[in-house]
């Protein structure tokens, strides 16, 4: 069952290229969709306690593995409708790659082999690239070529950061593979001057795929460019997938001894993303850069979480960031069609021109920047708690700073495009609201909502286990 969750999307992105039919293409990934969901439910249901062997489900894995399920099966919902807008794209490329991204994002969740995980973050960039092309302009290429680049030096960091840990490893336990099961029961014999340095390199790595700052200068231009699908793909999906990859690493180094060298470097990114956005974040004028910035945000208030202790806020943090990302970059690109422009300047009255779309991307700045009764709120409040209980009260009082100077930056921007009314030349486009467009962003929205008042008893224990994890000593 295990294997199913990969082997499945692989077997749809071939059917993907051989199938004839541009219209009845789009109808495989929302199939994809549930099938891939049951069975990760069933997987999730059956797994053991312990994953043995290069392919396992363990908590942390099994968390990223259902957040991208649920985020794919709300995207594929959404795929067919909008892909029927796009008829003057050829769409078989991109329903392949889709179903490639979610296979190698569920190949890295239920990796248990430190190489196994580094292809599959490197094939998830390959698998991304050609989507974030489907314009085809030159600004699409030119956001492409940057994402292929950076990334790519990205994952060439996070693979010297492997060798190193590795070299640890044969230095403290010859007989250590690298499997995660022998790294983490040997990792206290672990070289520590090279479980440092495996750790620096690993964090650039793969904090470069996550889009920490000042390593995320690849997603404004590829959040930007992309459709709005996509969008919610790589920011709910490929950046968590890229947070379980550095989380794993993270939990060899605590048990190894170097957990506060760790949990220093991840303060200091964390913030320093978060200041980041605080300062460039009420400059944005284009509503999809605005969202990469929200989620350079993100990705520092989960590095954080971790940092301070809050191991059980940041995975749930981790769970509403991607589903609050599905809204907005969905809404987002519903109101990108409807006005011929994302471009703030353009964007005005989306509520009155978009009412369903509009009072999404509204609602979604709420959520997303942690407003009660959401369940980022919930989420980011436990992050808070763990850094108070740890005694870091400069950083909580910094954290509820930034996080207050963040919702204003996106605030003037977001209720700037939703106020007013909305042009003439808006009201003539043809687009307009309608189910097939909504109703999974209602969906993923309804869940945000739940999160926030109601922590279902199988996730809560799922989030438990996988937080003791990271918090385990040495």
């Amino acid at each position: 069952m295990i294997l199913a969750v990969v082997l499945v999307p692989l077997a749809a992105a071939a059917l993907a290229l051989v199938l004839p039919s541009d219209r009845l293409r789009p109808l495989l990934l929302p199939a994809l969709g549930g099938t891939h969901l049951m069975l990760v439910l069933v997987a999730l249901i059956g797994r053991g306690e312990v994953a043995r062997g290069w392919i396992g489900l363990d908590a942390l894995g099994g968390l990223t593995l259902g957040l991208v399920s649920v985020l794919f099966l709300v995207c594929s919902l959404y795929a067919p409708s909008y892909l029927l807008l796009r008829r003057d794209r050829p769409n078989r490329f991109f329903c392949a790659c889709v179903c490639l991204f979610l296979a190698m994002v569920s190949l890295l969740a239920v990796a248990q082999h430190l190489g196994l995980m580094w292809v599959a973050v490197e094939t998830t960039t390959l698998a991304t690239a050609p989507l974030i092309y489907f314009n085809r302009n030159q600004r699409s290429i030119e956001a492409t070529w940057k994402y292929l680049m950076i990334g790519s030096v990205g994952i060439a960091i996070a693979l010297l950061g492997s060798f190193f840990l590795s070299y640890a490893a044969y230095l403290g336990a010859q007989d250590s593979s690298l499997l995660f099961e022998d790294l983490v029961r040997n990792a206290a014999g672990f070289s520590r001057p090279w479980l440092r340095s495996a750790f620096v390199f690993l964090l650039v790595g793969y904090g470069t795929k996550m889009g920490l700052a000042p390593l995320h200068t690849w997603k404004p231009d590829a959040y930007g460019e992309a459709p709005g699908m996509v969008g919610a793909l790589l920011a709910g999906g490929a950046t968590s997938a890229a947070f379980l990859a550095l989380m794993r690493v993270y939990r060899i180094v605590t048990l190894g001894g170097e957990g506060e060298f760790a949990r220093q470097l991840l303060v200091g990114m964390g913030l320093f993303s978060m200041l980041y956005v605080a300062v460039f974040m009420a400059r944005q004028r284009d509503i999809k850069r605005m969202l990469a910035y929200s989620s350079v945000e993100q990705m520092g208030i989960l590095v954080l979480g971790v940092g301070v202790g809050g191991g059980f806020g940041a995975l749930l943090h981790m769970i509403n960031n991607g589903l609050v990302k599905s809204v907005m970059f969905l809404a987002a690109g519903n109101i990108h069609r409807a006005f011929g422009s994302k471009r703030v300047r353009d964007i005005s009255g989306t509520m009155r021109r978009l009412p369903i779309s509009g009072a999404l991307f509204l609602i979604g700045l709420f959520a997303v920047t942690g407003s009660p009764p959401f369940g980022p709120f919930v989420s980011q409040f436990a992050i808070l708690r763990a850094a108070v209980a740890d005694g870091r009260f400069v950083v909580a009082g910094l954290f509820l700073v930034l996080l207050a100077a963040v919702f204003l930056g996106m605030g003037s921007t977001v209720l700037g495009v939703s106020q007013g009314e909305p042009s003439a030349g808006a009201l003539r486009t043809p687009y307009r609201d309608d189910l097939a467009k909504t109703a999974p962003l209602v969906g993923a929205l309804a869940l945000v909502l739940l999160l926030g008042l109601w922590l279902p008893a199988p996730l809560e224990r799922l989030l438990r286990e996988a937080a003791a994890a990271l918090e385990a000593g040495p």
